[in-house]
């Protein structure tokens, strides 16, 4: 038989994917559906005026069902590039912006610019599971930076783990899977110590859209010289409720996404172009209602913190809420991907088990759960609280 490249073999499955499998098998009384916080992506789709957009690129705009540009629609590269300058206080040119096939389609893109097999990439635990996934399929080693209790990465703890084989640092604010916002001086202190040490600050900033905080999260951007130090990335995603037509971005230098270019091309050839007339529709016309959505998560995310007591009595922990997640520490001697599975049969809850977020045989994701409640309102967060409530050890 032939062999299969070994770095593929090394990789986890899909976590979200053999999430699903624990369903099988399960039924659910009418009385008690599933409550489904595994997966963090909107379920509703877009908003009907986007759709009634769609509809007319679909039927009247025949370059919509063609090959595109690689790197994406000028107007929405422009259009990025404009709402960046002005959000971030910066100077953001198109040339900066390449729109992907979603955001984890630009966090492979730079990585396969800035790494090769035998290099290091420095990521916060707990991590996001795809970012560790594509590093180890292209062999790049994931080093493991322990965020601890806030579960904000440390400056200092990160220059301790950097050699002369790391390229880079990822960071994902607000945070998948944590919740928590990094403040604006831990992204500028990360941003001096990668320069200092010629390395890139990664910044994936897919739930932007749902900051808690009032203006700019941070002003790496308003650094004249950002280029030589950051690659931010971003997901229409979950904005404009976009997931099934993969549009996302890359903000950096021009002869980063010139590198790119080449990756993605052999890909995707070019992002989708139905998803990028949606979004660039979506950044022209729904700034309200995405104002409403953020409310709305934000109020959600509220309604995690406002029920936690009754949690909080059982021995529970909440360690990290913010954007689409609460990060949990339950207080269960048993492990969490196994209290996970449990969870389905026992109490008709599906959530990710925090060992998918962490290296194998860390402690810490043996006693963690990431609940992922952008589907569900204050009322089915009472539903889930009530349920974890009558979990049994």
């Amino acid at each position: 038989m032939t062999a299969l490249n070994p770095n593929m073999a090394a990789t986890f499955p899909p976590p979200v994917m053999e999430a699903r499998r624990w369903l099988e098998g399960v039924t659910f009384p009418q009385d008690r559906p599933l409550i489904n916080v595994s997966q963090a992506a909107p379920v509703d789709p877009p908003p009907v005026a986007l759709r009634e957009a769609m509809s007319r690129f679909v039927l009247k705009d025949d370059e919509a069902h063609l090959y595109g540009p690689v790197l994406g629609l000028p107007a929405l590269r422009e259009k990025v590039a404009s709402v960046w300058s002005s959000e971030y206080g910066g100077v953001v040119e198109p040339d900066n912006v390449a729109i992907t096939s979603g955001c984890n389609q630009a966090f492979a893109a730079t990585i396969s610019v800035l790494a090769s097999e035998g290099d290091e990439v420095i990521l916060p635990t707990p991590w996001y599971f795809n970012h560790k996934m594509w590093l180890d399929m292209g062999g790049i080693r994931a080093v493991a930076m322990p965020t601890g209790p806030g579960l904000v990465p440390s400056v200092d703890e990160a220059a301790k783990l950097i050699t002369s084989r790391t390229r880079a640092i990822a960071l994902v604010s607000p945070n998948n899977p944590g919740g928590v916002e990094y403040p604006s001086s831990t992204l500028a202190a990360f941003r001096d110590l990668c320069r200092a040490r010629s390395i890139m600050l990664i910044v994936d900033e897919t739930y932007r859209d749902f900051d808690s905080r009032s203006g700019a999260p941070h002003e790496l951007f308003s650094d004249p010289n950002w280029g030589d130090v950051l690659v931010q990335l971003y997901s229409f995603s979950k904005a404009y409720r976009l997931t099934g037509h993969r549009v996302g971005a890359m903000v950096a230098r021009p002869d980063i996404l010139a590198q790119a270019e080449k990756f993605l091309d052999t890909v995707a050839i070019c992002p989708n172009q139905l998803g990028q007339r949606a979004a660039l529709w979506g950044m022209e016309n729904l700034t309200d209602w995405l104002a409403e959505q953020r409310l709305e998560i934000l109020d959600r995310s509220k309604a995690i913190t406002d029920g936690f007591p009754a949690l909080k009595a059982k021995g529970w922990a909440l360690e990290g809420c913010g954007a689409y997640f609460a990060w949990m520490r339950h207080p269960f001697d048993e492990a969490s991907d196994k209290l996970a599975q449990r969870m389905v049969r026992d109490i008709g809850v599906l959530c990710l088990p925090g060992t998918m977020f962490v290296p194998e045989g860390d402690a810490s994701g043996a006693q963690a759960l990431r609940v992922a409640f952008a589907n569900i309102d204050r009322a089915g967060i009472e539903q889930l609280y009530l349920r974890l409530t009558q979990l049994e050890v």
